[in-house]
Parts: structure tokens; sequence; C-alpha cells
């Protein structure tokens, strides 16, 4: 009865989340910081719902370096890969469909206060549902195999933005605060990992 009561529970948890994250999707852009707010409150009342959220922080030295070191390594994947779209322009992807992420949060109607809260937000949320419910429920079945698991459901969910670029990258990025949360088992350290990245690739050194 309780195995079942939990099912249910995650399964209503999860299918708010995937209707949040279809609204800040779909609807029109000049509401997406707004629509961000929505769906980051979701994930996190979501995550309260199906864990003992506080429970998984674990923050200690080795787990917040091993997150920042993450953000670090991540950051220059994409100002890596940034440089090979530009030369190559692979499956006629081009720098325009980075510059339309970038847009919807670094935007000079958006003063920075407000470009920092929603990352902070977006960090928060995405962590919380997606490593600390999602990838902690998978990982006694599939191991190593669950960061990328995760990973590639939050990816398919962006293929409603209908830019592939996003979608490759989601898949990217969330590989690596997986892998983060997989071997730090420390929620904080992946959150970190995910807002300091956001920071430097939204607001302090844009690669796009």
């Amino acid at each position: 009865m309780t195995a079942r009561y939990g099912a249910r529970k995650l399964t209503l948890a999860l299918a708010v989340v995937l209707a949040s994250m279809a609204a800040l999707f779909l609807l029109p852009s000049s509401r997406f910081v707004a629509a961000t707010f929505a769906s980051m409150t979701c994930m996190i009342l979501a995550t309260y719902l199906v864990t003992s959220y506080l429970g998984l922080f674990r923050p200690r030295p080795a787990t917040v370096a091993f997150g920042l070191v993450s953000a670090v390594a991540l950051y220059l994947v994409f100002y890596l890969g940034n440089l090979g779209i530009q030369a190559l322009h692979p499956f006629g992807l081009s720098a325009s469909s980075e510059g339309s992420i970038y847009s919807l949060i670094a935007s000079p109607a958006n003063p920075l206060y407000l470009q920092v809260s929603v990352l902070a937000f977006d960090a928060v949320g995405y962590e919380s549902f997606f490593r600390g419910v999602l990838q902690g429920r998978l990982e006694p079945r599939f191991g190593t195999a669950s960061p990328f698991l995760v990973a590639l459901l939050d990816a398919s969910i962006h293929l409603l933005t209908l830019n592939p670029l996003w979608v490759v990258t989601t898949f990217i990025a969330d590989s690596c605060w997986g892998v983060t949360y997989y071997y730090s088992k420390d929620l904080s350290s992946s959150m970190l990992s995910h807002f300091v990245w956001d920071l430097a690739i939204f607001v302090v050194f844009p690669v796009g």
C-alpha cells in the first residue's frame, strides 16, 4: 500500500513538472521569465512531496570543490563547442541558434538582479527534481547509466523548443550535473555547478 501510494505521488509529481515545462517552452517568449519561476517552483514542491528534501543536501568541502570544478569543465566544453559550431556549422547549426537561447534570459529588458534570480531558481528547481528525485529513483537499478537516462529525458522534453542545439546542450549539461550528483551524493554540489555554469554562460562570459 505504501509503495503504491509512493508511486502515485511520483507519477503526480512528474505529470505536474512535465506540464509546467511544456508551458515554459510553448508560451510566448515574453512570458519565459515568469513561466520559469512557475515551473521551477513546481519542481521544488514536487521534490518536497516525494523525498526527504533536506536529506539530499550533504555539503562538504570536497563536494563543493567538485561542484565548482564540474562547472568550469562544463563551461570549457561549451566554449570549445561554440568554436566548433562557428567553424563547421554541423547540421546547419549556427551561433544564432545559441543566441535565441541566451536572449530569453540575458535580455537587456531583464535587469541583472532578475537574470540572477531566474538562474538561481533554474539551478535549484532542475537539480531538485531531475537529480534529487528522478536520478535518485533510477540509481539503485541503473547505476552509472542513471545520469544519462535522466539527461535523455530532459533533452527529450526540450524538443518542444524546436531548437536542436538546445536539445543537444541540455543533454550534455544534464549529463555533467548528473555525474556530479552521482559521485558527490550531495545535491548542493550539482546545484552549485548548475548555478555557476548558468552565471558564466548567460551573464558573465557568454560564448554565443
